[in-house]
């Protein structure tokens, strides 16, 4: 795996409107990255889901060596494409592509985190093919009886929860596949490796903070804890969570990617759960978040535990 330079070089998407800007979402965190002491540089993302990694990386200098990448989702195989195109110029990315499958791909990080998260099954799919309602039935056999949630290897649809996620009774094979099926034509394009079916497992909010929250992991160790991005409010709740990291820690330690986000929930039996993971480059970061503390994460190598900053902190 690449190593840190002394000065950190980070990659941000541009904005498409403005190719010597950063998008407007990632752009106070190129302002801190600059402020702190590092380098912030500009790739075209849209070049690079188009398939012209080349073209992607022709704002970067030759010789950058190595570099983080901040910015939206790259299908596992387009990143591989951008870490190539670097290596052309000399750069590499600090995360391989090799981690940024397993952390960023549920297949890649479901055996390291098994017994922290809700029992899982996938089938390998093509955007637009769905699996048959008997290759289904085989995948739910392996999961507890009862109900379970459909995504892909890395996102799932759960603003459109009864149509394309929520399935009440795995054992209705007609549901699962009507719901697999919406599922596989609202992602389109975008399904990332195939379908997955996950048994479901009822969560609740502790009192005024937010229902899921975000643990941010460089080199195996919890530097920031926001909440979850999609969360309306921005407490967490601290200290009851960092009990619960130590198992989560050995999970992530085995899992042996440098930069890793974890999300978790508290289940109703009071059991904190591990309901999604991430490579921490392309996770989302809540817009009351402390953008300095998330700089800091790719900028030193030692940081303390920090828990999100008080409302009004400049949004993402």
């Amino acid at each position: 795996m690449a190593t840190t330079t002394a000065t950190t070089t980070v990659l941000y998407c541009r904005d498409p409107l403005n190719e010597r800007r950063a998008d407007a979402h990632f752009a106070a965190q190129a302002r801190q990255l600059r402020e702190a002491g590092g380098t912030a540089l500009l790739i075209d993302h849209d070049a690079l889901l188009a398939g012209d990694a080349e073209r992607a990386v022709a704002r970067v200098p030759e010789g950058t060596g190595a570099v983080w990448y901040r910015g939206w989702m790259i299908p596992s195989g387009h990143y591989a494409a951008l870490d190539a195109a670097l290596r052309r110029r000399g750069g590499e990315l600090v995360v391989t592509p090799e981690a940024y499958r397993r952390a960023h791909e549920l297949p890649g990080w479901y055996e390291s985190f098994a017994g922290l998260t809700p029992v899982s099954g996938w089938l390998p799919a093509v955007p637009g093919a769905v699996p048959d309602p008997e290759g289904l039935a085989a995948l739910v056999a392996g999961l507890p009886p009862g109900a379970g949630v459909v995504k892909d290897y890395v996102k799932s649809r759960k603003h459109e929860w009864d149509e394309a996620c929520y399935v009440p009774d795995l054992a209705d094979r007609a549901a699962l596949h009507r719901v697999v099926a919406r599922f596989v034509e609202l992602q389109g394009e975008f399904l990332a490796g195939g379908v997955v079916v996950r048994a479901f497992e009822q969560f609740v909010t502790p009192e005024a903070t937010a229902a899921e929250v975000r643990v941010w992991w460089r080199d195996g160790v919890p530097r920031l804890v926001t909440a979850h991005p999609d969360s309306p409010v921005s407490e967490v709740p601290e200290p009851a969570l960092e009990s619960a990291l130590e198992p989560v820690r050995a999970a992530v330690e085995a899992l042996g990617c440098p930069f890793v986000t974890t999300d978790l929930a508290l289940r109703a039996d009071g059991v904190w759960r591990v309901v999604e993971v991430g490579d921490g480059q392309v996770s989302d970061l809540h817009r009351e978040a402390d953008q300095a503390a998330f700089v800091g994460l790719l900028t030193a190598h030692e940081a303390p535990l920090r828990t999100p900053a008080p409302s009004g902190t400049t949004p993402a």
